[in-house]
């Protein structure tokens, strides 16, 4: 495996990426987007021009910075190797498109299935948020760590909605029915890069979600796993990744929020 090293190295090459792509995103959507610049790739499913080109922009770099395979959102590239970049260019698309100001660049660096470089940044606040493994998670070059919160009645939970896979949603609403009763309240950003991030600064004490896509998940993954959070699959294990589900959050309030999930069908 690439060595710590040039592993850091990368990572300021990749934090650079991200802001810099961030930053022509944001100047897209104040000056020159429009709603009639919207595709639909499938139900509920939304993509622009801004989406193709940060996508464009961010494979060349990383092939610059360090050539490898690519998982990436909008297909640009579709090569598998040892080493793989994860990329979704802009997490929160649909947020993106209405003006909501919750949106992401997420980029990830996989090495035979496991995680080992994340950059998430979220561009409306400018907040960058990164990991290596084994070398911690910062927020704007702070460490971060997760919530010590215990109890799902002392939590605020992080969720999102399936936008076209409606097969569990009974079990998802009777999971949701169980957290609106048990907890401080549940939160829905629209942007799963931005919910694990905010697990990992303990803004959220834990969030799950299925309907997921590795690039939606890969690099705030690691962000919470190196701030001392846990990373699971509904069935608490490693499945996460390309699993299509997710729960991130510290041991123990995971634990009784996947008993809960358990109770109400949601495995």
């Amino acid at each position: 495996m690439i060595d710590s090293v040039r592993l850091q190295l990368l990572l300021a090459k990749v934090i650079t990426t991200a802001k810099d792509v961030g930053q022509w995103i944001l100047t897209e959507r104040q000056e020159n987007f429009s709603l009639d610049k919207v595709e639909i790739k499938g139900l509920n499913d939304l993509v622009s021009y801004v989406d193709k080109g940060a996508e464009s922009r961010i494979v060349k770099e990383l092939s610059d910075h360090f050539p490898a395979g690519f998982i990436v959102e909008e297909n640009s590239v579709s090569s598998r190797q040892d080493y793989n970049w994860i990329v979704d260019p802009l997490d929160g698309t649909t947020n993106f498109v209405h003006g909501v100001p919750c949106y992401a660049v997420s980029i990830a660096l996989e090495y035979k299935g496991e995680i080992i470089l994340g950059v998430v940044y979220e561009i409306n606040r400018d907040e960058c948020f990164y990991a290596t493994k084994d070398c911690g998670a910062y927020l704007n070059s702070q460490i971060i760590r997760v919530s010590e919160t215990t109890h799902l009645k002392d939590s605020l939970i992080a969720t999102g909605f399936p936008i076209y896979n409606f097969s569990r949603m009974a079990a998802y609403l009777k999971t949701l029915e169980q957290l609106m009763r048990n907890t401080h309240g549940i939160r829905r950003m629209g942007s799963a890069a931005v919910d694990l991030c905010y697990v990992a600064c303990g803004r959220f004490d834990a969030y799950f979600e299925y309907n997921l896509n590795p690039w939606d998940v890969a690099a705030g993954g690691i962000i919470v796993k190196e701030a001392g959070g846990c990373v699971y699959d509904f069935n608490h294990t490693n499945g996460w990744l390309f699993g299509k589900e997710i729960m991130a959050g510290n041991s123990a309030l995971l634990k009784e929020l996947g008993s809960l999930a358990s109770r109400s069908g949601l495995h």
